[in-house]
């Protein structure tokens, strides 16, 4: 099965494609096609933005050698769901003067340390105003807030992100209103809302990575995460602000409304996964939250979501070469 959904604003006409069945890529002339058993299928390249695999893909060396010129980026998942890498083109918009300040804001611990608390800061705020907006009370997630510019090290800022979240995650049960929290649990996910999260999180992390690849940034040079040669850490990062705007109040939606319910996961390895109906559930409400838009404070127009990561993208740009210091998005609706 492929399906597809539009794209940021910006890139109009542009869609993310995503193959949950087992099939193969190929191009002819200026055509993608996806084949499998139902049949062939045209995708214009001028309207792929980014491709998302959930299954077995197969891909001819002229249709990822096409895909790479026209700057499209491919995310491949498990079976399970799992995140497992990223065909990433190379870079289009690449800047020597971006990278060494990339590289310079990582080494000074200055200045690794202010963006670090950045996220960390945009992050905390929006898990309160997530739990606010839930109507139930943020005062201990933001009283932890209140120890981040004490912070010396990563590790510190990052023990105070993991105290704000045990704070924002006790606060789930309460929110939600059918399927149960308890608490994280990753490596499997012990229940239907720790895989819908493990889930979100990693299409929200292949989202965030498509947008660096259309800036001039580095996805392998990062402040809060450490850089590692198996992950575009960056990524991470920047993920990291928008995980309660993107994936939580998704998740809290699906759920209260009933529309992914307990049928929609199966039990895999002592962990509980969703199945291929709750993933293209999951995978369609995800990308109407993508393209959903609000009108911008600063921009004074409509913006997706998908174009607010994109934008915070552009601040870290600026805030490296001395423009405009970096402060983190926070929502304000």
């Amino acid at each position: 099965m492929l399906t597809s959904s539009f794209a940021s604003v910006g890139e109009l006409m542009r869609k993310n494609y995503y193959i949950i069945s087992d099939g193969k890529l190929m191009r002819d002339e200026n055509t993608i096609y996806f084949e499998n058993e139902e049949g062939k299928r045209p995708i214009p390249i001028n309207t792929i933005y980014a491709i998302y695999a959930f299954s077995s893909l197969t891909i001819t060396s002229k249709a990822i050698s096409y895909l790479a010129k026209e700057g499209v980026c491919i995310h491949f998942f498990n079976r399970y769901g799992f995140y497992e890498g990223s065909f990433y083109p190379r870079e289009s918009l690449i800047s020597g003067e971006v990278i060494l300040k990339q590289a310079e804001h990582h080494l000074d611990k200055e200045k690794r340390l202010y963006l670090a608390r950045a996220f960390v800061e945009g992050s905390i705020l929006n898990m309160a105003k997530v739990v606010r907006k839930s109507g139930e009370d943020d005062a201990e997630i933001i009283s932890i807030l209140q120890n981040l510019n004490e912070a010396k090290s990563i590790a510190e800022i990052m023990g105070i992100e993991a105290a704000a979240k045990n704070a924002y995650y006790a606060k789930f049960d309460k929110i939600l209103k059918e399927l149960k929290f308890e608490k994280r649990s990753r490596q499997p996910p012990e229940n239907e809302v720790n895989a819908m999260l493990s889930f979100g999180n990693s299409l929200l992390y292949s989202a965030v990575l498509s947008e660096i690849y259309h800036t001039q940034l580095n996805p392998a040079i990062s402040y809060l995460h450490e850089p590692s040669e198996r992950r575009f850490s960056l990524a991470l990062d920047l993920a990291e602000i928008f995980k309660p705007l993107i994936v939580d109040r998704l998740i809290f939606n699906l759920v209260n409304n009933r529309i992914i319910q307990k049928d929609d996961f199966d039990r895999e390895f002592n962990g509980i996964l969703l199945n291929e109906n709750g993933k293209k559930k999951f995978i369609k409400y995800f990308n109407e939250r993508l393209e959903k838009t609000i009108k911008h404070r600063e921009l004074n127009r409509n913006v997706s979501y998908q174009r607010l990561i994109r934008l915070e993208c552009y601040k870290l740009v600026k805030h490296l070469l001395g423009v405009e210091n970096f402060k983190p998005f926070v929502i304000w609706w």
